[in-house]
């Protein structure tokens, strides 16, 4: 909880300094530093970087032209995003329908993030190009040496290449990351579904209307509250399962094959080898097949008269196993089939640890008395959670999101009928992102898919930040060296 603090206070800390510099280039700096707020490269050109001048120059014009032929056309709309709906108008000049200059709600919603997240980078720019204007100027009054263009190329090679590599990182996370959750965020408070479709139609504005919806506060669509419980519940049973079965099951079958008295340890690693080294979706889709209600597993049941026994006790009342067809027999079949799929890439990542395990302190065990359980307990598996900790806390997170395995096992298999499911478009096999996928390819309720989105993310980054701050508290290598 310190640390956090600490973290937390630095970050303004920082923010504070930043603007505290700002402030002190603007009061005490030259005329070329004030005029750098409006012509951004007269800092520069005072000092004789030319070459620094003319590219921040030419930055600070792409950003107005952007903003002048872009974002002049779509910003003033955002805040009812479009007025006019598209329609066919007759033009009496050419005697002929012609579609008349409307409004496109996504645009308008899409180029206006996008000119938002330009302005912010060009207001940071902004900022440090004037606060380094104001260095440059103490630099000459001091006597100082100022770098040509060439020799702040080479600093970028060496003493901050660390810059150099994370500027194509940092720009793919704000392009592909950060707009797209921008505007996952701004749908989720607006009415864009199927009857409010651009360009044809315009959609608005809503508030918290969705997310009342989906809370079970809404009147017409309080299905999606009966919904999200159900599904929820669901996923986070589903994550806790396929998690931890992967993981232990893993762990226990790298070291019964590691075991002094397994013959052959080759063979057996390839034998379970063979399922990582099958494309995953081509093993999921031969299981669906095999486990339908009329697949060869069904066959060969009711042959030797299992099916029928089944049916006799009460647990099935139909002429097959609805394996992958019924809730219950569904479940239970989704979680065994991932071990099956899953396990064997746990026990290499575990035969791994287990090969560095400290053996002088399992020595040091064996020779006090200790039983292999023991060991196990006290030794091996605190090893192992130490070392794959936070692939642990990956897998969780990656099974939450995990729409392989369910979409591909239930597609076209699992029906519901439960109606107040089916109301809201969901199954009761579905974890939240095979739900928000159903809603955007099949019924194109953007709306609530991007709030279940929302919920997906904040459920995601609560579990990773509690976990790692857990593990990483204190200092347990020492424990291990």
């Amino acid at each position: 909880m310190e640390k956090s603090k600490g973290r937390v206070a630095g970050f303004f800390s920082a923010i504070g300094r930043f603007f505290r510099g700002f402030g002190e280039a603007v009061a005490k700096g030259d005329l070329f530093v004030k005029l750098s707020l409006i012509w951004m490269g007269a800092g520069y050109f005072r000092r004789k970087q030319y070459v620094k001048s003319v590219l921040i120059t030419i930055f600070e014009a792409l950003v107005i032209v952007f903003s002048v032929v872009c974002s002049s056309q779509y910003v003033p709309k955002f805040g009812s995003l479009g007025t006019v709906q598209r329609e066919s108008v007759f033009n009496p000049v050419t005697m002929k329908n012609e579609i008349n200059d409307y409004d496109n709600s996504f645009m308008i919603l899409l180029f206006s993030v996008v000119s938002f997240v330009i302005w912010a980078v060009f207001l940071v720019v902004w900022f440090s190009n004037v606060k380094h204007a104001y260095e440059l100027q103490k630099m000459a009054e001091n006597g100082e040496h100022i770098n040509t263009f060439k020799e702040d190329l080479n600093t970028y090679r060496n003493e901050n290449f660390y810059k150099t590599l994370l500027a194509l990182p940092v720009t793919g996370v704000v392009v592909f990351t950060i707009v797209p959750l921008l505007i996952l965020i701004l749908v989720a408070f607006t009415n864009y579904d199927q009857q409010h479709m651009p360009p044809t139609e315009l959609f608005t504005w809503v508030g918290l209307d969705n997310f009342i919806n989906l809370f079970g506060g809404g009147g017409l669509t309080i299905t999606f509250g009966y919904s999200f419980v159900r599904v929820l519940i669901w996923t986070l049973v589903w994550a806790v399962f396929a998690t931890f079965t992967n993981y232990i099951g893993g762990i226990l079958l790298s070291l019964l094959i590691n075991h002094k008295r397994v013959k052959l340890k080759k063979m057996w690693r390839t034998l379970f080898m063979v399922t990582i080294a099958v494309p995953q979706f081509v093993s999921l889709l031969l299981v669906r097949n095999f486990f339908a209600d009329g697949g060869i597993v069904n066959t060969i049941c009711a042959n030797i008269g299992l099916t029928g026994f089944l049916r006799d006790v009460g647990l099935i009342s139909t002429s097959y196993i609805p394996f992958l067809s019924s809730p219950g027999w569904a479940h239970v079949m989704i979680i065994l089939i991932n071990i099956w799929v899953g396990v064997p890439y746990q026990m290499l990542i575990a035969t791994g640890v287990l090969m560095n395990l400290p053996t002088d302190q399992v020595e040091s065990a064996r020779i006090d008395g200790a039983s292999p359980v023991q060991i196990f307990r006290h030794i091996t598996m605190p090893y192992v959670l130490f070392i794959t900790g936070p692939a642990l806390v990956t897998d969780f997170v990656k099974n939450i999101n995990n729409f392989n395995v369910i979409y591909l096992l239930t597609q076209d298999v699992y029906t519901t009928t439960n109606q107040a499911l089916a109301n809201s478009q969901a199954k009761e096999v579905d974890l939240l992102v095979t739900w928000l996928f159903r809603l955007t390819q099949e019924y194109y309720n953007y709306k609530m898919a991007a709030v279940i989105g929302i919920v997906v993310f904040v459920i995601c980054a609560a579990f990773t930040l509690v976990a790692f701050g857990r593990m990483t508290r204190g200092d347990r290598e020492e424990v291990y060296q």
